[in-house]
């Protein structure tokens, strides 16, 4: 797939990191709860493969990842690299404010 964004793919498949905290991954992906959908976000720290921040929710939106974002415990501008798919929940002010305050 192209990537059109003007974003370039730094982590280019290269999915095997040396370091903690050195790339983080996020996706989004929904479950039936109750009858309703609901979304997930995980952050994943690729050093290990460990969950290192996560979020639910009724809707799919920069507010989840967000919350996700919060629930890190490690020091943020420890992050080198934060990856996603370049959706729209990804791709918007909030996210952008959060890695240019931690300088991601």
């Amino acid at each position: 797939m192209v990537n059109n964004d003007q974003i370039s793919n730094v982590l280019n498949r290269q999915f095997n990191n040396k370091k903690p905290n050195e790339v983080v991954v996020s996706d989004l992906t929904y479950v039936q709860v109750g009858g309703k959908w609901h979304y997930i976000c995980l952050l994943i720290d690729l050093f290990n493969r460990e969950i290192i921040g996560y979020s639910a929710g009724p809707n799919k939106t920069a507010e989840l990842v967000q919350q996700a974002f919060h629930k890190i415990t490690r020091p943020l501008n420890k992050i080198t690299l934060f990856h996603t798919d370049r959706g729209n929940e990804f791709k918007n002010k909030i996210i952008d404010e959060i890695l240019i305050t931690f300088n991601i």
